[in-house]
């Protein structure tokens, strides 16, 4: 679970919660959110239905940057999470005429589908053609490609997370370096 913990603040103050912690960035930093009004209630839904949604696409394929995986299968569930997916970034893509879900610049609803990103790259996941240059975009951003580096790098496995990652498919590639 993340955690922020704001040392500034008096004794410091601890905020938990990704969708806590982004708000609460918000209050102190222009551009979390999309200035214009009717954008910014829009990335704020799509981002809570990110938040608390997509139970399937998070089951079925947990978040593993470094590997490459073959699903067997794709459950109804998942493919009802994928469908739902796309129409939402399309929705959010043409409504908002950006490159980015809420228009020209990337705001805090990109960065909750960011690990959607990794995961349509990890499983192969079925999108739109638009979905997919959009997954292209957002992991071509340098702090995605500094994170998928620190993946990359990252020597500890946790076993229980390796299997998960495979309980629905089969391992066609390990770009880790350990």
């Amino acid at each position: 679970m993340p955690c922020l913990v704001d040392k500034a603040v008096g004794d410091g103050v601890a905020v938990w919660d990704s969708l806590a912690i982004t708000e609460y960035l918000a209050e102190q930093h222009t551009n979390v959110w999309p200035t214009d009004k009717i954008a910014r209630a829009w990335a704020r839904s799509a981002t809570a239905e990110m938040h608390s949604g997509f139970g399937a696409l998070r089951d079925e394929c947990s978040m593993n940057c470094g590997v490459r995986v073959e699903l067997n299968s794709l459950s109804a569930k998942l493919k009802a999470d994928l469908t739902r997916l796309d129409a939402l970034w399309q929705q959010g893509l043409e409504r908002f005429d950006g490159p980015f879900l809420a228009g020209e610049y990337f705001t805090a609803v990109d960065a909750f589908y960011a690990p959607v990103a990794f995961r349509v790259q990890t499983f192969n996941l079925p999108v739109s053609e638009h979905s997919q240059v959009y997954v292209e975009r957002l992991l071509a951003l340098p702090a995605m490609q500094a994170w998928y580096q620190a993946a990359l790098e990252e020597t500890w496995r946790e076993p229980m997370h390796e299997d998960e990652t495979l309980k629905n498919g089969t391992l066609s590639a390990d770009y880790r370096h350990a």
